[in-house]
């Protein structure tokens, strides 16, 4: 092989495997470093593991982007900034199941909220039904507007409010995540 042919077959490899060093992985699942929401660039904040039941079940990967990455919970709720959280799942939910999460995630994160929030939690449920392994859902916080459901990849609909923003990054932000060590991996901390 020729020393030009080399260097070709060199910088096509260098260039196939760079993206990989632009990614971050959690349990096969990679995210890109960066996201562009609506013109504005996210940086991957973290990533975690949503287990569930006694038997630990991994239902889904998370993954936050912020735009200014931060490991203050209570500054990223503050923060009117635009966040993207991405739930890469694992496990087969049923729509029940889904609909049940988010009424309790709302519960523990924003109980004095609920009455003002209910009708677009409902909206939000009527948006659900069944997800499974290697399905995403993607919901875009914009100061502003609300967040902004895709549903792998395809958008589904908007919920205005920044209460309702608050409130649904508080589910996994709040003082009252679905595990410990979700809401430490969203944080910047080990994805496990």
């Amino acid at each position: 092989m020729s020393i030009r042919l080399r260097c070709l077959a060199l910088a096509a490899v260098l260039a196939a495997t760079s993206g990989l060093a632009q990614a971050r992985q959690c349990d096969g699942v990679a995210f890109p470093e960066h996201v562009t929401v609506h013109g504005q660039t996210l940086t991957l904040n973290g990533l975690g593991i949503r287990k569930a039941t006694w038997f630990r079940i991994k239902v889904y990967v998370g993954a936050l982007y912020l735009a200014h990455p931060s490991a203050d919970a209570a500054a990223i709720l503050a923060s009117d900034a635009p966040s993207e959280i991405v739930l890469h799942f694992l496990w087969h939910v049923t729509t029940g199941q889904l609909r049940s999460a988010w009424r309790d995630g709302f519960k523990k994160s924003a109980p004095a909220e609920l009455p003002a929030l209910r009708a677009r939690i409902a909206e939000l449920n009527g948006w659900m039904h069944g997800v499974g392994s290697g399905q995403s859902m993607t919901f875009v916080h914009l100061p502003g507007q609300g967040i902004e459901y895709l549903f792998n990849g395809v958008p589904q609909g908007s919920i205005p409010g920044g209460d309702f923003a608050r409130a649904f990054l508080g589910i996994w932000l709040g003082p009252h995540p679905p595990g410990r060590a979700l809401k430490a991996g969203l944080l910047g901390g080990a994805c496990r």
